[in-house]
């Protein structure tokens, strides 16, 4: 069985006219237009999707500054409002500095926040938390420790960034066996390109990790013609035969990332079912 994932906020805002600067990104429309966030979260779940993620990627402290927690509280109250009760709820956990940056990570002693993080999403009742977009593989397991210091299944999406290069599949294959010794319930590649993810989820899949994988891509780059425009004609379709090589390689746990729409959601539902 095949679970559809949602796909992003922060380009999606931003496609709909929200800004979106740093270092808040996305967090800022929390304030300034939750009326959009309510309606992505909707539009996904419109498109097939059953698994959400709020918009927590950036509200952390040390993002946002006090209005953390209320900020925490209210993306995930968004979430919930806009989508089926019966759908699920993931808290989005991110890296502390830059997530294309991983000589800016703190590793190991990210843990301390990332607790503080997991232990606020876990109060504001998300069903999951997933540690996502983390190239650093310290930082990654030290975000895996927080969430399963909770009581909440915990998931932990890798990213090799927006060139690829950032992890080689043999590093997120390693990252990801001690992540599944810490007790992580899924392993995603998310926000790498979507022509470069199969070699990664492949590699996931040859490492019986015995944890469901799945993967989120990125649109890429704009020669790449899957997202990133006004239209996503024809790029869902061609984001959902990538989707399609994915599911066919092990995944079963499938959406979709920067630079994507709720139209690709859509076109991977329709290639699925």
């Amino acid at each position: 069985m095949i679970t559809l994932l949602d796909g992003p906020l922060g380009t999606e805002l931003n496609r709909r006219g929200v800004a979106t600067q740093l270092p808040s990104w996305s967090a800022a429309a929390i304030e300034s237009a939750p009326e959009v966030i309510a309606a992505i979260h909707a539009d996904y779940a419109d498109a097939g999707a059953t698994v959400h993620t709020a918009n927590t990627f950036r509200t952390k402290q040390r993002t946002v500054g006090d209005r953390w927690q209320i900020m925490t509280e209210r993306a995930v109250e968004l979430t919930r409002q806009s989508v089926p009760s019966n759908h699920r709820v993931a808290g989005s956990i991110a890296p502390l500095e830059d997530c294309y940056c991983p000589d800016q990570s703190p590793g190991a002693g990210a843990l301390p926040e990332h607790q503080a993080f997991a232990e606020q999403l876990e109060n504001a009742g998300v069903d999951l938390l997933l540690c996502e977009t983390f190239p650093n593989p310290d930082e990654a397991l030290a975000a895996v420790t927080a969430a399963r210091n909770t009581s909440l299944e915990t998931w932990l999406a890798l990213t090799a960034g927006p060139d690829a290069t950032l992890m080689s599949p043999a590093e997120m294959v390693s990252t990801a066996k001690q992540a599944v010794d810490l007790g992580a319930a899924a392993i995603l590649v998310n926000c790498t390109p979507a022509v470069d993810t199969l070699r990664f989820l492949a590699a996931l899949a040859d490492a019986a990790l015995g944890v469901p994988i799945g993967a989120y891509a990125n649109a890429g780059c704009a020669d790449d013609q899957i997202g990133w425009t006004a239209s996503a004609e024809p790029g869902a379709k061609t984001y959902a035969k990538l989707a399609r090589q994915w599911i066919d390689a092990g995944a079963t746990l499938v959406g979709s990332c920067c630079g994507t729409t709720p139209e690709h959601t859509k076109a991977v539902r329709d290639a699925i079912n």
